[in-house]
């Protein structure tokens, strides 16, 4: 396999380690996936993209169910020289319009069940089908190529994917990802976390996502390991396939649903060596009834898409609750204020330089320039402090961004939709704790009409955004708290709403 790919830097490095007769995925009442059926497939997609005109550079856009064909899809993208453009699922219509228009793609792949509404939105992009058991039209044109593709020449600098992250003013950015900036920090994970081929990774989390694209997927190939591959999050079949795993990456919601569940003890998990959790805030109670459970450490991380992943938890030393633990091997972290670099212990922005970094956000060079400096420190808005240990500790966010179950939901996005209901005054949307999404979206409304509801509010937001950045609950009062200078003041709607779903 490798001589095919050499001239294309990432797919040389997540093609190499594999044994091609090794078994890379099983996968619940379906057929096992060795690597070189992973990647005979991926060719025979890379074909079929190369045939519909993908040229080097054009984007791939794809919103599809979990599957080994949507790995495929990602792989023979880049193979294809493409840039892979995952969406989430959930996205409405709505959103997917923009995504469409700005990134102009080439080829639009999509689940079946959604063609009727994706295809008047496609522009002049070509639109084929793939659903969750794997059949579709793309699928269908796949099977008719042969293996064998040639990879497309594509060099350390040359983008590999955009994804999507929502900005604070409500229009979404693309993080421009290069080939090296997903090699580099994959190589750098699978070290720093001591994956090898001997490891079977359990693999529950979504794949329009970097958590369990770029770090699960990717990890698992470079160290040419294998997964279970689950569609989506089962506590029952996670549980089922510890004896058989080493590993599992999640989300804290992951794990404060497990913890429920009975079949979790020292027995159940003693063939594992590692659990990762990351995309949100892992709590204290969390890390220690995890270890009172399992006899297991949770290894937290921390990271964002522009950045990949930037510091982890030490796999041998102490892993400390409440911490996201060091800057990786090679990446440089710093926290400043006012442009200056803060002393030890003091709170301020995050800001992120390395090889994980990525390359801008595509077609806005302004925003890109407010937020990565010319000399490669990359602004992460996130405010936190490194202790006299060297451990990083995340506080808040500067940006007022709420991460709920994993995924980020953006205030600004969800405030303008509620602000143009009639009856609306204003709104302020807010992240509170919640016991098992990490944070839970509150909506707190202004209305000029007591009769408007929360139920009508909800049934217009339901139309409109994914229903992860839908309020878990709407909150009436006759006026925001605002400072002198007369901005809402969200800490204080945080604090009076803290307990809405823990006691």
């Amino acid at each position: 396999m490798y001589n095919l790919y050499k001239n294309n830097h990432l797919l040389s490095q997540l093609s190499v380690a594999g044994d091609p007769d090794k078994i890379f995925a099983t996968r619940p009442g379906l057929p096992d996936v060795s690597y070189r059926d992973l990647f005979a497939g991926a060719e025979r997609m890379a074909a079929t993209l190369a045939g519909l005109g993908v040229t080097p550079g054009d984007r791939v856009a794809v919103q599809v169910p979990k599957s080994i064909e949507a790995i495929q899809l990602y792989l023979g993208t880049v193979m294809a020289g493409g840039v892979f453009l995952p969406l989430n699922t959930a996205y409405t219509g709505a959103e997917l319009a923009y995504f469409f228009g700005d990134a102009t793609p080439a080829v639009i792949v999509c689940d079946p069940a959604r063609l009727g509404e994706i295809t008047p939105l496609s522009g002049q992009a070509s639109v084929l089908t793939l659903s969750g058991g794997g059949s579709g039209t793309l699928t269908d044109a796949s099977n008719a190529q042969p293996s064998g593709f040639i990879s497309v020449s594509r060099d350390l600098d040359d983008l590999a994917a955009i994804l999507y992250t929502s900005g604070t003013t409500g229009r979404s950015k693309g993080a421009m990802l290069s080939h090296n900036n997903l090699s580099s920090n994959s190589a750098t994970l699978r070290d720093y976390w001591k994956f090898t081929p001997d490891d079977v990774l359990i693999h529950a989390l979504p794949i329009f996502h970097t958590h369990g694209l770029f770090v699960a997927t990717n990890v698992a190939l470079l160290a040419g390991a294998s997964v279970h591959f689950l569609p989506g999050f089962d506590a029952d079949a996670i549980i089922a396939a510890m004896p058989t795993s080493t590993s599992l990456m999640g989300v804290p919601t992951f794990y404060t649903r497990l913890l429920d569940h009975p079949g979790l003890t020292p027995e159940a998990t003693q063939n594992m060596r590692l659990f990762i959790s990351g995309s949100a805030p892992l709590l204290v109670e969390t890390h220690e009834r995890w270890e009172a459970s399992t006899g297991h450490r949770i290894l937290e991380r921390y990271g964002m898409t522009e950045t990949n992943m930037s510091t982890s938890n030490p796999y041998d030393a102490e892993r400390r609750a409440g911490t996201v633990g060091f800057p990786l091997p090679g990446i440089e972290l710093r926290v400043m204020q006012d442009g200056l670099e803060l002393p030890q212990g003091n709170i301020g922005v995050l800001e992120v330089r390395g090889p994980n970094v990525f390359q801008g956000y595509w077609q806005m060079p302004e925003k890109t320039a407010e937020e990565l400096r010319p000399d490669g420190w990359f602004i992460t808005g996130d405010q936190g402090f490194i202790d006299n240990l060297g451990y990083v500790t995340i506080v808040g966010r500067e940006k007022d961004m709420v991460i709920s179950g994993g995924f980020n939901v953006y205030p600004k996005e969800v405030e303008n939709l509620i602000d143009d209901i009639e009856g609306v005054k204003e709104s302020a949307v807010i992240g509170v704790p919640h016991p098992d999404f990490g944070e839970a979206v509150v909506a707190v409304i202004v209305r000029t009409n007591e009769c408007l509801t929360a139920g009508h509010i909800a049934a217009v937001l339901n139309d409109n955004i994914a229903r992860y950045k839908q309020p878990k609950s709407i909150q009436f009062l006759s006026e925001l708290p605002r400072n002198t200078m007369g901005k809402v003041q969200k800490k204080a709607l945080r604090e009076q709403y803290k307990n809405l779903f823990v006691s």
